[in-house]
């Protein structure tokens, strides 16, 4: 029977070990909550992939069918129609099918290079361990199937197809996931997209490699001046926005075809180079001011104005993305799909598929290598304490996402084109592509709906601090012996951070030799637009030696003004910094990526939101002084 005096307001809080707190506060200690920016991004991304499986099932029947109904002739007469377009006597001519995989599917691989870049600069692989796992399952869910394939069709006509079986098609896999629902933790979408991404990566590699022309060696490095150019003047020069990147990119397109080299690696480079950073608070301030000006006088230039500076805001890659990824994912690919996966059925074509070593080959590279090569690397790599993988993945989440993996699709089919100029094996790789692809989703899927782990929410609970407190690299007030460490994840315009200032002051002048402070930082950026700055000039600051006197004197700063540039140099100089050094870093950003890498660590630690204490390693859901003394007297 449940206890009449049981309080939840005066029930203890425990910590992430089950360790009791001895507090009279029941309800959760106030915060700013938080929400890593790249989280939104990437679930935009693939809301996107998602949506569009249903659009590129639907074009491959569509293909299917037409190619093997009495109206078979007039696909082929379509995809086979020739299409000159010539300027001045520069121009290309292709067929239709030419047309999709070499310009459309450009448009393709260039959002698959801007979602690269960002991922690099901004999200799952911007931390280099938690990106670990996944890129070690990519690299054997690349080169286990390829072994596999080549062992299949060593020295025959088909040898030349084992880049067919690298690739995994994330539409199609996020199409999947979408059947289980929340069956699945979101960790597994995030493992499969950042395994996707390194895939083409490899493809990518492989395609400009083993799958291109005979290199014209004057045009490939007029190319290489074009991507040049737009570096430096990315570098150096005023911002360019969409049209110069278009025009460039066009250029870029061209020579590429020109050289030999295939010309969808163009869009992969220009993806690569355009520019990524987070917004700036200066350029969103110009934006909000252009803005009030247009609200007062709303005249075409200032509207204008307005437009421009809003959108200089964003960085080009995510405006781009933001733009191309729709149109990508369901128009390019249910294109692609039609013009590519419309392979004849009829005669003795499944017959001779059966036996073909090309089909065969497939077949076990992306249904049995991507399995065995993905999961068993995986569970070996974490073994050996390489990295973590996503929270509330377990076992069979990975065998379950490694059987997903092996749905190759867009890219298979594409490299399939590009690997044979005979079109029966073509056709029999892209029957192996077909049929793998609903055998690793059947697998996949059954494994993920029947797995033994116990559901994410049962086991998963607070995370310890990640990485653990190091002398070497954190700020450390308080004895280096000290038997207890308390660290602080603060933002310095947060006003429940300053509330907690006091109580955390109070407590290590109570306990001097027992507990000492590491702060770290995690500006709130939406909330709070002048925080990264201030995380930027701290750090800045203990450079120069005074990080606890530039950070106490951060927290004394009035909670209604923002922290601006002019702000930061004014407090710099007060606690005898050099101002200039303190500019510099602040222009250039040079302690941004070490704040990014503590915003990492504070979304690996499961942190909710600012302040977050941790005690020992151990996240603590209190901030009540009584209860914080205890477990430091225990």
């Amino acid at each position: 029977m449940p206890d009449p005096n049981d309080d939840p307001k005066t029930r203890p809080a425990a910590s992430a070990s089950g360790r009791t707190l001895p507090t009279a506060v029941g309800s959760l200690p106030a915060r700013t909550p938080w929400e890593d920016r790249s989280s939104r991004s990437l679930r935009a991304f693939l809301k996107t992939e998602t949506g569009s499986a249903g659009l590129l099932l639907a074009a491959t029947l569509i293909a299917l069918v037409w190619a093997n109904s009495p109206a078979g002739d007039l696909y082929d007469d379509l995809w086979h129609t020739e299409l000159a377009v010539d300027l001045g006597g520069y121009g290309v001519t292709e067929d239709l099918a030419h047309w999709v995989n070499d310009g459309l599917m450009a448009f393709f691989f260039y959002v698959v290079g801007l979602e690269i870049r960002r991922e690099l600069v901004l999200g799952e692989l911007r931390d280099r361990r938690a990106a670990a796992i996944p890129a070690i399952a990519a690299l054997a869910g690349m080169v286990v199937p390829a072994l596999l394939y080549t062992a299949i069709n060593a020295g025959g006509p088909g040898a030349h197809g084992w880049g067919i079986v690298m690739a995994t098609d994330i539409a199609f896999v996020l199409g999947a996931l979408a059947l289980l629902g929340d069956r699945v933790p979101p960790g597994v979408r995030v493992f499969l997209l950042t395994l996707a991404i390194v895939d083409d990566v490899g493809a990518i590699a492989v395609i400009a490699t083993f799958y291109s022309d005979s290199i014209d060696l004057a045009a490939l490095g007029a190319a290489a001046a074009v991507l040049a150019a737009i570096v430096l003047v990315r570098r150096f020069g005023p911002p360019l926005r969409g049209p110069a990147y278009f025009g460039a990119g066009l250029v870029l397109w061209y020579l590429t075809l020109k050289s030999g080299i295939h010309p969808t690696i163009a869009g992969v480079a220009m993806g690569l180079v355009t520019a990524v950073h987070p917004p700036q608070r200066a350029d969103v301030e110009r934006a909000a001011s252009i803005t009030r000006l247009f609200r007062r006088a709303p005249d075409p230039a200032s509207g204008r104005a307005a437009i421009l500076e809003i959108g200089a805001a964003v960085s080009p890659n995510e405006r781009f993305q933001n733009l191309i990824h729709p149109w990508t994912s369901y128009l390019v690919i249910p294109v692609f799909a039609l013009a590519n996966a419309g392979v004849p059925l009829g005669g003795d074509a499944l017959e001779r598929a059966l036996t073909s070593p090309v089909t065969i080959g497939v077949v076990v590279g992306l249904v049995v290598g991507k399995l065995f090569g993905v999961s068993l690397a995986t569970l070996a790599a974490v073994k050996a304490k390489v990295g973590p993988l996503p929270t509330g993945v377990g076992g069979s989440h990975v065998f379950g996402a490694a059987g997903l993996a092996g749905i190759g699709f867009t890219v298979s089919l594409f490299v399939a084109e590009l690997a044979f100029s005979e079109q029966e094996l073509r056709d029999e790789a892209k029957i192996g592509v077909l049929v793998a692809s609903v055998v690793a989703a059947v697998i996949g899927l059954a494994v993920l709906a029947l797995r033994t782990d116990p559901p994410a929410a049962e086991h998963e609970g607070p995370r310890p601090l990640d990485p653990p407190v190091d002398a070497a690299y954190d700020r450390i007030r308080g004895p280096l012996d000290a038997p207890h460490t308390l660290v602080a994840y603060i933002d310095y315009e947060c006003p429940h951070t300053r509330d907690l200032g006091p109580t955390v002051r109070a407590l290590l002048e109570d306990a001097p030799d027992r507990v000492r402070l590491v702060v770290r930082q995690l500006p709130l950026e939406g909330e709070h637009p002048g925080s990264t700055l201030a995380s930027e000039a701290v750090l800045s600051a203990a450079t120069q030696g005074k990080f606890w006197e530039f950070h106490d004197r951060l927290l004394e700063h009035p909670i209604g003004d923002d922290l601006g540039p002019a702000d930061l140099l004014r407090l710099a100089a007060e606690v005898g910094l050099d101002p200039d050094r303190v500019a510099d870093d602040l222009r250039h950003h040079v302690r941004g990526p070490a704040v990014q890498a503590e915003v990492d660590g504070a979304a690996r630690s499961g942190v909710p939101g600012t302040p977050t204490l941790f005690l020992d390693g151990e996240r603590l859901d209190t901030h009540d002084p009584v209860a914080l003394r205890s477990l430091i007297d225990a």
